[in-house]
């Protein structure tokens, strides 16, 4: 057995509720927490982490990021949804190779463990051909975070049920790992209804979950998918909608009901002008909501910035309705609601023993987190990227005293800049 002991810093957990627990300790046995509490008594066999003046809590997690894009960030700052769809799909993509796909895919996930971000939904509709869809699946495993593969076939519906179930038994047939698959779904305000039909028979085909743009089209758009998958017997549990944006109140209590669950990506949607976000109004209906990246063609790529984005509009809204929004709510978002999301409630987002050992160590010994009188409310609205200091997935330390471990950076950021220059010439 190998043991991991976190001593003497301020821990948050975030299940049922965040909520900061002081200064206590966390024992890690074997990749998966053991215990919290105060005074642990220490294990001579234990490796220790001494967490004195840090904010101890589990691993962000990402809900949605098309992470092939990170060659190509910040190429559609200024653009509106209709100029991200001509530049990226149409005009980048296609020039994508295998290589690109892994320098981006490795870059993108070393990137999210490096500020944080334990566990990834990788929506990913970059699969050109089998060797894209290899390219994918390595780089996430080889960069060592949590992630969930979207897996998005554009072909016809013959082709996408036949390299579906060829990529489930390939890759995770026999078990993923830490990476485990999921459909991505482009129908049905995307693609034809037989296209959406083809994605979701082989989601229950193979047994796994969905996650679907679905609801960013307008009112009439999302009136009209939620009535065909009702219809076809397809609103579900398991299934995550994606900028959810113009469902109305009413719509998000029959998604509650069958169990689904919304992604909101809160500066992509206003950026490109998807909607406004719905962090709010699909909680109250009792969705659980959790915060995604979408894409650092025209966003940040942490979750900081994302969670004062999501707290700033949602207290912001015209009719005064997210008054009552906290600094606690967007944590929850950022961790374990966000875990509920993307499948994996049970296996990570809460320090809570016997779930996987995903956790973060953040400085408070800097001018901009120093003197916090609400450590929840300072990881929220204060810490950035440079807080986070110490990095585990599954016990595993990833990032230690501020340095990633595990990968040539050098090689990466190289592999990423040829990518760069290639795709865009």
């Amino acid at each position: 057995m190998t043991t991991l002991l976190i001593k003497n810093g301020t821990v948050i957990d975030t299940e049922p509720e965040p909520v900061v627990l002081g200064q206590v300790d966390v024992r890690v046995e074997d990749g998966l927490i053991a215990e919290v509490g105060p005074g642990l008594p220490d294990d001579p066999d234990a490796e220790v982490i001494d967490a004195t003046g840090r904010i101890v809590l589990p691993g962000f997690v990402d809900t949605h990021r098309h992470t092939w894009q990170t060659g190509i960030r910040a190429v559609a700052a200024d653009l509106t949804f209709d100029g991200y769809l001509r530049r990226i799909l149409n005009e980048l993509a296609p020039a994508y190779r295998p290589e690109d796909v892994y320098a981006g895919n490795l870059a993108g996930a070393l990137e999210c463990l490096d500020t944080g971000v334990t566990t990834l939904l990788d929506w990913s509709h970059i699969q050109l051909s089998p060797g894209h869809t290899e390219a994918t699946v390595r780089a996430l495993r080889d960069s060592g975070i949590r992630a969930v593969l979207g897996y998005c076939h554009g072909g016809d519906p013959g082709a996408l049920v036949r390299e579906g179930r060829r990529v489930h038994d390939e890759h995770f047939g026999a078990g993923g790992g830490l990476v485990t698959m999921v459909v991505a779904a482009l129908g049905p305000e995307i693609v034809d209804e037989a296209h959406a039909l083809a994605e979701w028979r082989l989601a229950s085909e193979l047994d796994l979950p969905v996650t679907v743009h679905m609801g960013g089209q307008g009112p009439d758009s999302a009136a009209r998918g939620l009535a065909f998958l009702e219809a076809n017997g397809l609103l579900r549990p398991r299934t995550t909608f994606v900028h959810a944006n113009h469902y109305t109140d009413e719509e998000f209590k029959r998604i509650a009901g069958s169990g689904g669950s919304v992604s909101v990506s809160p500066v992509d949607e206003m950026t490109l002008g998807i909607g406004y976000p719905v962090s709010g109004r699909a909680r109250a209906a009792g969705v659980p909501t959790g915060l995604g990246i979408d894409t650092v063609t025209c966003a940040p790529g942490d979750m900081f910035s994302l969670m004062r984005a999501a707290y700033l509009l949602e207290r912001g809204r015209p009719d005064g309705a997210g008054a009552g929004f906290t600094t606690r709510d967007v944590l929850r978002m950022a961790t374990v609601e966000g875990a509920e999301v993307v499948g994996l409630g049970d296996v990570v987002g809460s320090l809570r023993p016997g779930k996987q050992a995903d956790v973060l160590l953040l400085r408070t010994d800097t001018l901009g987190m120093a003197a916090a009188h609400d450590p929840i409310a300072a990881v929220v609205l204060n810490a950035d990227p440079g807080a986070v200091e110490t990095v585990l997935v599954g016990g595993r330390v990833v990032k230690r005293d501020g340095q990633m471990l595990h990968q040539d950076l050098a090689e990466v950021h190289a592999a990423l800049a040829e990518s760069a220059g290639t795709v865009t010439r």
